[in-house]
């Protein structure tokens, strides 16, 4: 396993949900952690308790890609070095086949796929110089299967899985690993309104935040592409 000591992870999406349960196991593990998020504020007071020597609280927007820069930039000049990167920020909606606005099938592409897209290729020269650098792609089961209407939302998580392998095969020989997370339902509040499993079944955002942390600590000589994530037994996987 590698060591936390010097390394900086950025996160996205991390003022609630799976984002901040990343954060605050990174930031308890000995890790630098840069987070990111829309409503910075907001972003601030979920991780008042972490100290902040280690910790960067920076606005990040999926659809403003002047945001990315920024964000990268500040880490930078904070830490001196980028080791890791979590895509978590994601959305859903409701768009289907037959019923939808298309302005919803893009805002669901801008940010559950060019978000991770864009800060993907502008963080992956330092991750190449890191030798050991780490991209963790937060996907979905819906990335793997397709068992509602909700079309706009499993294209994208199948996008996600996509970028993820394409980034393996790019990064590889500079010591870049990436792995996609899919899990099936999280307790968030993304999730409040699902009535077929109920929220003390599903996943705990801890315990995925253990699995993401997990694939940045392993080794370049143990990657893992990706991992499927299971509340409830699902025959076709």
């Amino acid at each position: 396993m590698i060591e936390p000591t010097d390394r900086v992870v950025m996160v996205s999406g991390g003022s609630r949900g799976i984002g901040l349960a990343i954060a605050q196991l990174l930031h308890a593990k000995g890790y630098s952690v840069s987070v990111g998020a829309r409503n910075v504020a907001a972003l601030e007071h979920a991780l008042r308790d972490q100290p902040g020597a280690r910790l960067l609280c920076a606005r990040y927007e999926a659809d403003d890609r002047t945001s990315h820069d920024i964000w990268l930039a500040a880490t930078l000049e904070k830490f001196g070095r980028l080791d890791a990167l979590v895509n978590n920020a994601g959305t859903s909606n409701t768009f289907s086949i037959e019923a939808g606005d298309e302005a919803d099938l893009d805002a669901l592409w801008t940010i559950n796929v060019k978000g991770p897209l864009f800060l993907t290729r502008i963080c992956l020269p330092h991750l190449k110089a890191a030798g050991s650098g780490r991209i963790v792609n937060v996907a979905s089961l819906s990335g793997k299967r397709v068992r509602n209407d909700n079309i706009a939302y499993n294209m994208t998580k199948h996008a996600v899985l996509a970028l993820t392998h394409g980034t393996r095969r790019i990064g590889w020989d500079h010591g870049v690993r990436a792995t996609a997370i899919c899990p099936s339902f999280v307790a968030t509040d993304l999730t409040v309104n699902v009535t077929e499993v109920s929220q003390a079944e599903m996943i705990d955002p801890r315990d995925l935040a253990e699995l993401a942390a997990t694939a940045i600590a392993l080794p370049n000589t143990a990657a893992m592409a990706e991992m499927l994530v299971n509340c409830r037994l699902e025959d076709t996987l």
